[in-house]
């Protein structure tokens, strides 16, 4: 694996600033890919700011989106990185030049997010559940392919294990916001979801809980826990302490989905978090792994 030359100092990652459910590069993360790791969540991280936080009007959005995909593509092709979002691109470049990334998953994430934007500006909905995973194969499973590159871990089967773990997590995340999300007009609940379990959208939007809207979460969990634990065997083909984050970071997800499913469909009211005591339960089922 390649190093940065001697001559030229490393740019300092942002520093990770936002609550997360999941370890991101902490200590049981190797030392050498700590800055790395840093540098693709700042990125995506940064990403995902432009296209959810702050009173942006959507047309806004696609254009900051729009400039930093060029900046991608500029720092890709050798430039030097711009001052608006120099704290995310030096990193960035450090890492496309010492590790090789895969720039298509990097602008992978960045489709995802502009799909984002323009579905939420428009009130669409997902039609249905493969629909739904072909976003999280563009909004979430980069993330995973882009530190098994790191790892250097190549094999098919780890690759469709970090899928089904990635794809997991970023529907975990869905089911964790459904208060969140909704009155923000964005639908991840599905169509063909919602009829088979006779739900209307309108009570959705107005966060009505109904007998209905609780057999759909907790039977959207359950999908969210059978990916999971799908792709949960890749904790034993990633070496040492990679290893150990990623137990971590299933644990950290089979935990959300306890508190999701022990809710009983109230989530759609309110927004489950891990605690203290949680991690302390998360750290002796990943040892059990």
């Amino acid at each position: 694996m390649n190093t940065p030359p001697p001559s030229r100092a490393a740019p300092v990652p942002l520093p990770v600033a936002h609550y997360e459910n999941f370890p991101v590069a902490s200590l049981l993360c190797p030392a050498p890919l700590r800055a790395p790791i840093a540098a693709l969540y700042a990125f995506a991280r940064t990403a995902d700011d432009l296209a959810d936080e702050g009173a942006a009007t959507s047309s806004q959005r696609l254009a900051d989106l729009h400039a930093y995909r060029a900046e991608l593509q500029a720092i890709a092709g050798g430039g030097a990185p711009g001052p608006r979002w120099m704290a995310v691109f030096a990193p960035l470049a450090a890492a496309l030049r010492s590790h090789d990334l895969p720039l298509p998953l990097l602008h992978d994430l960045l489709d995802a997010f502009e799909q984002d934007v323009r579905m939420t500006a428009s009130g669409a909905t997902y039609p249905d559940r493969a629909a739904l995973l072909d976003y999280c194969r563009r909004s979430a499973n980069p993330v995973g392919r882009l530190l098994l590159h790191l790892y250097g871990v190549r094999d098919e089967i780890a690759l469709a294990r970090s899928d089904a773990i990635c794809s997991a997590l970023q529907l975990i995340n869905f089911w964790q916001d459904l208060s969140v999300d909704l009155p923000r007009a964005r639908h991840y609940l599905t169509d063909a979801d919602c009829a088979a379990h006779g739900v209307r959208r309108g009570d959705l939007a107005a966060l009505r809980r109904t007998p209905e809207s609780d057999a759909l979460v907790l039977d959207c969990a359950a999908w969210a826990r059978a990916l999971m634990l799908q792709g949960a065997p890749l904790v034993h083909q990633l070496p040492g302490r990679a290893g150990w984050e990623l137990r971590l970071v299933v644990q950290g997800g089979l935990r959300v989905l306890d508190k999701v499913q022990a809710l009983a469909g109230a989530s759609l009211l309110a927004r489950p978090v891990l605690r203290a005591p949680d991690w302390l339960r998360m750290l002796a089922r990943a040892a059990r792994m």
